[in-house]
């Protein structure tokens, strides 16, 4: 049986936001003010990494694509001619205290879903640490000359050269509050200060960029070739995503005319072989973040549907821009003094 997604009906969906929620967001607020107060006063620091980084986040909770779109900077990061790496907590593996390096056989239960993704669909290094400090250090020392922080808007202890904004282009800001009346980690006006706001799905707004995930294959959990998405409209499907906004993988299927049964279960959760069960011998479809959690425990009914992130050339024109004056003298790409 599926664990349905949690969030909170009062964040996006308009319900009324329960007293106790209302009654402890000055709470959080005022956590907010007070660590912000230790920073400008020098009792709380600001560290710097040796290599330029760049903080891919956002300021709400849950998915919007920030996994997706670090894989995509990741990629164009190398084409032209960096030598990235990437950081992150590694939420929900077993032992978050440890930092270690994700390898392409490390389980996710020891490096965390989105870790073990971003390794095994890019093969850069990638280092899960609490300290977001201390893993770009690490990925400096092992010769990285940029770090990507998949996640960290909030992680202000580590200097960051570009942020970069991920915004659901649906939910946006849900009902504008903070947690845990809403849906905000900080007040909406913190994104103002990112170099980029990147709006996945949805309309993107003035001074915003577009970003489309896209798919057109799935792929045997148990090995065999591609099948593409198309081949299963007009078929019921199960469908399961354990990700931070479930609808919209389901959403994205019936864009293919697929008759989707879907099953949300919370972000992170770690999968049994019975969450596979459904009692029906439908062919199952998940994300490939799921799909890294369940390949010991899947049959040869399930596929794994990976994603790409599409947004504009200028875009990256517009990156390569600020990324530019921070490349070494004699690299490719360096900016003439």
């Amino acid at each position: 049986m599926s664990k349905a997604s949690k969030t909170p009906r009062h964040w996006f969906d308009g319900a009324p936001v329960p007293p106790l929620a209302g009654a402890l967001e000055p709470v959080y607020a005022g956590a907010l003010k007070l660590r912000g107060a230790l920073f400008r006063l020098g009792l709380l620091r600001r560290r710097r990494a040796p290599v330029p980084v760049i903080v891919v986040g956002n300021v709400t909770v849950g998915g919007t694509g920030k996994t997706p779109l670090t894989i995509a900077l990741v990629e164009r990061l190398r084409r032209a001619g960096w030598t990235p790496g990437v950081a992150s907590r590694g939420y929900g593996r077993r032992d978050e205290r440890t930092p270690r390096w994700v390898e392409l056989e490390t389980t996710p239960e020891d490096g965390g879903d989105e870790p073990v993704l971003v390794a095994r669909r890019t093969g850069v290094r990638v280092r899960v640490d609490r300290d977001r400090v201390a893993a770009a250090r690490a990925l400096a020392a092992a010769g990285c000359d940029i770090v990507v922080c998949d996640d960290g808007l909030q992680h202000t202890r580590l200097r960051r050269d570009l942020e970069i904004e991920v915004i659901d282009g649906r939910r946006r800001y849900g009902n504008g509050r903070l947690l845990p009346a809403g849906p905000l980690r900080e007040p909406a006006e913190r994104a103002g200060r990112c170099d980029f706001r990147v709006v996945n799905g949805g309309s993107a707004g003035f001074g915003e960029w577009g970003m489309t995930l896209r798919s057109e294959r799935a792929l045997p959990m148990v090995g065999g070739k591609p099948v593409q998405l198309s081949a299963f409209g007009g078929h019921r499907v199960h469908a399961i995503a354990g990700i931070g906004n479930p609808g919209r993988f389901f959403d994205m299927l019936r864009g293919y005319g697929i008759g989707v049964v879907p099953h949300a279960f919370d972000d992170h959760h770690a999968y049994t072989a019975e969450d596979l069960q459904f009692g029906s011998e439908l062919p199952l479809l998940m994300t490939e973040k799921d799909a890294v959690k369940c390949a010991g425990i899947a049959g040869d009914w399930a596929y794994s549907v990976p994603v790409d992130a599409e947004l504009p050339e200028a875009f990256w024109v517009a990156l390569d821009a600020k990324l530019a004056p921070l490349r070494k003298p004699g690299r490719p790409g360096a900016a003439t003094p």
